[in-house]
């Protein structure tokens, strides 16, 4: 049991998502296992390398890689780094910065199918002054072997207790709140693992979740996701046409915005089994590049599953607005959840 929790109370019924600890929470020899995992694929290693102008033909040219010690292409060092510090994020999300290195380890190869996890350990603690504390950390990443493959030992400067921005500066007061709202579990010996999302039985009809971060459209993406959906209008790809017909500024494609407006919502509802479909769904503004979506979610109604008695059925309102304010998108979602106890989670690692 511990007092860890990944939201804040804005109002009666309405709560908003605020992940990570404060500095006063943190101890040294704290153990953190951060979920959920990541399966690194070939054409990410090549990506990587390839994004950063990485001239080492070892991870990407499988011909030669055949012929070397690895047999195949090695995974690069640089993003087995990035992936490894990202799945920490949802523990030290109140982190201001990561202000040194002291030291980056690779200890075992990482190659594609590869699937990570991580695990932190509270190295050291030091107060600073009444905004900000300095954490040293280990973080190490772990193969689904069990078999640690790099480690990472850092420092970051982290918010106290009411200091972070989404509080002080939106006037945000942190509530005691349910155990349902936990971030962590206890585990037997004593180390904390992250809880990923609330059950059937958590979620209530009239309850509202705020889902932060939002996400900002870049100009690439929005090409990116137009071309890969065969879509041939021009205002969500063409450059040109929008510079002649947009003020030069692409449209995002309305699909991706609905496939957003969804994802934005899957930590409050991570234990999500499958949807079931969408109804009732209103573009009522246009999306440009460049502009930020954020999510908001109702609990409508909830029902038992006649067919599968481990899962529950929730019917969800959710509604996207802009940076601004502005109403871009509206609709309701079915999908079935896992109730309590049940799931792959323990036989998966989580």
């Amino acid at each position: 049991m511990n007092d860890f929790r990944s939201y804040l109370e804005l109002s009666k019924n309405t709560y908003q998502e605020h992940f990570g600890l404060d500095f006063e929470q943190f101890a040294i020899g704290q153990v953190f296992h951060h979920r959920p995992g990541l399966t690194i694929s070939q054409q990410d290693n090549a990506d990587e390398a390839l994004d950063t102008i990485n001239n080492a033909q070892l991870h990407y040219d499988a011909h030669y890689a055949s012929k070397t010690e690895w047999k195949c292409c090695l995974g690069v060092s640089t993003l087995t780094l990035q992936r490894v510090l990202g799945m920490a994020s949802k523990t030290f999300a109140r982190k201001e910065s990561i202000i040194h290195f002291e030291d980056i380890a690779m200890t075992r190869p990482v190659f594609g199918a590869d699937t990570l996890y991580a695990r932190s350990t509270i190295t050291g603690k030091e107060d600073h002054n009444d905004l900000l504390g300095t954490l040293s950390v280990k973080t190490e990443g772990v193969n689904q072997k069990g078999e640690v493959v790099a480690s990472i030992a850092y420092t970051m400067r982290i918010y106290k207790s009411g200091r972070h921005p989404f509080e002080e500066k939106r006037g945000y007061k942190r509530k005691t709140l349910p155990e349902k709202f936990a971030s962590h579990r206890t585990l037997a010996d004593g180390s904390f693992m992250e809880e990923i999302g609330l059950y059937f039985e958590d979620l209530e009809p009239n309850e509202s979740y705020v889902h932060l971060p939002g996400k900002t459209f870049s100009r690439e993406e929005c090409q990116k996701h137009a071309l890969r959906s065969i879509e041939l209008s021009p205002q969500y790809a063409n450059t040109h046409y929008a510079k002649e017909f947009h003020e030069g500024k692409l449209l995002v494609q309305e699909s991706f915005v609905l496939s957003v407006l969804t994802a934005l919502s899957t930590r409050t509802f991570d234990r999500v089994v499958a949807n079931l479909g969408w109804k009732n769904i209103k573009m009522h503004s246009k999306m440009w590049e460049g502009e930020t979506l954020y999510a908001r979610s109702k609990i409508l109604d909830k029902r038992e599953s006649k067919s599968r008695p481990t899962q529950g059925i929730m019917h969800v309102e959710t509604e996207g607005k802009n940076q601004d304010g502005q109403l871009i998108c509206t609709y309701e979602r079915f999908f079935l959840i896992y109730k309590k106890g049940c799931g792959p989670y323990e036989s998966a690692g989580y």
